[in-house]
């Protein structure tokens, strides 16, 4: 893929945000193929809580967030260390923003446990020393279509969870991202790319380049491809 990607720092880090199933690890890995960046994921087989949570919210959930803390904390960590453009397919904002918090609103996760957990988070995270992304990526689209592609990647843990249960992460999203001030946003309907069209991929890191060099612009979004020609 013949991409132009002057203007974006060879050591950037690119981060990716949105529910289950908007395609983070599809973009994830063409982005860092168009950018000859490393890509980095989220663990997902060998997480030892997983299949337990889905199927025991309760017991489980902090055991689970506390997990994916440690994860991805190790990750950022190495990440920065190593000098090296990363696009990163799940940003760590996530889990207290939203899971941790939809745990505890949702009666899964102890007062206890919530504030913890929160602790655990603002000491690890939320100092000037934390790397964080240059531009983050929120992938969007309606909830039919998201839960479509859940379907089709056949994940049972996933498949067998309540609908009311993506309605309400999906919600939360929405209300996540409105708030979201930590990098700039780079917002995308899942009907406004295709990794396997060069010249869609060329839009989606212009906007990145866009909002590396111009530090005062703090979102933007790319309409779909025939919306924006028109």
């Amino acid at each position: 893929m013949n991409i132009d990607r002057a203007g974006i720092p060879e050591n950037a880090l690119i981060t990716l945000a949105g529910t289950v199933g908007v395609g983070k690890s599809t973009l994830t890995n063409t982005l860092a193929h168009a950018l000859n960046f490393k890509s980095s994921f989220e663990k997902v087989d060998g997480n030892p809580y997983l299949e337990d949570y889905y199927a025991d919210f309760k017991t489980w959930s902090f055991h689970l967030q506390i997990y994916f803390l440690a994860e991805r904390f190790k990750q950022q960590k190495q990440m920065h260390e190593t000098g090296t453009g990363y696009v990163q397919d799940r940003s760590i904002y996530e889990d207290v923003g939203i899971f941790a918090k939809m745990q505890y609103d949702n009666n899964n996760m102890t007062k206890r446990d919530y504030e913890t957990y929160q602790s655990l988070f603002e000491a690890m995270v939320m100092s000037p020393y934390f790397p964080k992304p240059d531009v983050l990526i929120y992938i969007d689209g309606t909830l039919d279509k998201i839960l479509e592609r859940v379907g089709r990647r056949g994940r049972e843990m996933e498949t067998k969870t309540p609908r009311s249960f993506w309605e309400d992460l999906y919600t939360r999203y929405q209300e996540w991202i409105r708030d979201f001030d930590v990098c700039p946003v780079l917002h995308l309907d899942i009907e406004a790319y295709d990794c396997k069209d060069p010249e869609s991929i060329q839009r989606v890191v212009d906007g990145i380049r866009t909002l590396i060099e111009n530090p005062e612009k703090k979102y933007l979004k790319l309409e779909p491809m025939e919306t924006a020609d028109k």
